[in-house]
């Protein structure tokens, strides 16, 4: 298969936009058009949904986009390896990020890195929950940071700092009349859910949290990023729960952030390695992520 195609598929996928998408690829719509229709008929299978006026991917669609991201994620870092190699590099980190997480956090951590071992290379790539355990098995990652810790026997979860979760609503919605937004009444909503199986992994700590609730759901859709699931939000399927600060970068108009009344609900993020003593370069990373990280209630922090 073309990589050239599978490049397009990811461009599309993300921006469920064909002009978008080939605006983001430097070159004309109708090659763009035309290269799905090939990669689909390739396959075998239909990878968008192209029944509403919104594009969507379908299920098989979400499940190749994630591992296109795995296969462009690989050749980069072959890349890069390479390169590093001829420049004679030598200590260097692989991280993955679930498109979920509180960004700034990940940030500080990143430029406190830079800071104290500017020799150090950090790639960072950012990949849904059950792609970074495969590359963690395959040795194609050293560390993860992910909203779940159900790994694999030979992986390490361990939790590191949480941040409060949010109400996402469209921009003229009934919940924006409370300024904290009583549970009870945001169930009341359809809502737009990260699926149980892919994405950033976070599924498992929202429905633990709704199901304490005791209110019968009203699910309207399952999808697999967190872009995904704005975008739903933003055209008014539903109502999303995320987390604030990650949310609040995106600088969106189509969509509003509340708060949840009282005592909110916590996600927790998790740092996820291979089990068994630790690089250098990577024990020194831990490090800083204990300096950085709050204790979450009585559970150990690295």
């Amino acid at each position: 298969m073309d990589f050239r195609l599978l490049r397009y598929f990811v461009a599309v996928a993300e921006e469920l936009h064909l002009a978008r998408a080939a605006e983001r690829l430097g070159i004309e719509q109708s090659p763009v058009s035309r290269a799905m229709r090939d990669l689909e008929s390739q396959l075998g299978v239909q990878l968008f949904d192209r029944s509403t006026r919104l594009t969507r991917l379908t299920w098989a669609g979400q499940v190749f986009l994630g591992e296109c991201r795995r296969v462009q994620a690989t050749v980069e870092q072959a890349v890069k390896s390479a390169k590093a190699a001829a420049q004679g590099y030598q200590g260097h980190l692989r991280i993955a990020i679930c498109d979920s997480l509180a960004q700034p956090h990940i940030a500080t951590l990143l430029a406190r890195s830079r800071e104290d071992e500017p020799e150090l290379e950090i790639r960072v790539f950012e990949l849904p929950f059950a792609q970074q355990l495969k590359m963690l098995h395959n040795d194609l990652l050293d560390i993860g940071f992910a909203l779940s810790n159900a790994v694999h026997a030979g992986l390490v979860a361990e939790p590191v700092w949480t941040d409060p979760l949010s109400v996402i609503v469209p921009a003229r919605h009934p919940l924006l009349a409370h300024m904290q937004v009583p549970l009870a009444e945001a169930l009341k909503f359809p809502l737009v859910l990260c699926h149980p199986e892919s994405g950033s992994g976070c599924r498992h700590q929202i429905q633990a949290m709704l199901q304490d609730a005791g209110t019968p759901l009203k699910l309207v859709d399952e999808v697999t990023s967190l872009g995904v699931m704005l975008t739903l939000v933003g055209a008014g399927y539903g109502i999303g729960f995320a987390i604030a600060s990650q949310v609040q970068t995106l600088q969106r108009p189509d969509i509003s952030i509340r708060p949840l009344a009282g005592t909110p609900p916590m996600l927790s993020t998790y740092l996820l390695r291979r089990q068994g003593e630790p690089s250098e370069p990577m024990m020194r990373f831990i490090e800083r992520v204990k300096d950085k990280a709050a204790p979450i209630d009585d559970e150990p922090v690295l």
